[in-house]
């Protein structure tokens, strides 16, 4: 019985994802402002097709605001 708590233990472990991989709300805004280029305005957390991203809403520099999406695992443009 211990040895069978013991796996099921590792098993749900194993499949969790991992806390350190999170981009926090500075990370993602960060990244966003790199890839366009522009003025941040707003970074909230929200959820697409199961995943948790982060909505960063930019400002350009010809008055156009675009939402990109960051994902919250892996800090990559979506």
């Amino acid at each position: 019985m211990k040895s069978l708590y013991t796996l099921l233990c590792a098993l749900l472990m194993a499949l969790a994802p991992p806390a350190w991989a999170d981009v926090s709300r500075d990370q993602a805004a960060a990244v966003a402002q790199q890839a366009s280029g522009a003025r941040v305005l707003s970074v909230e957390k929200a959820e697409m097709d199961g995943r948790a991203v982060w909505r960063v809403k930019v400002l350009s520099a010809q008055g156009e605001v675009r939402v990109i999406l960051i994902d919250a695992a892996s800090g990559r443009v979506l």
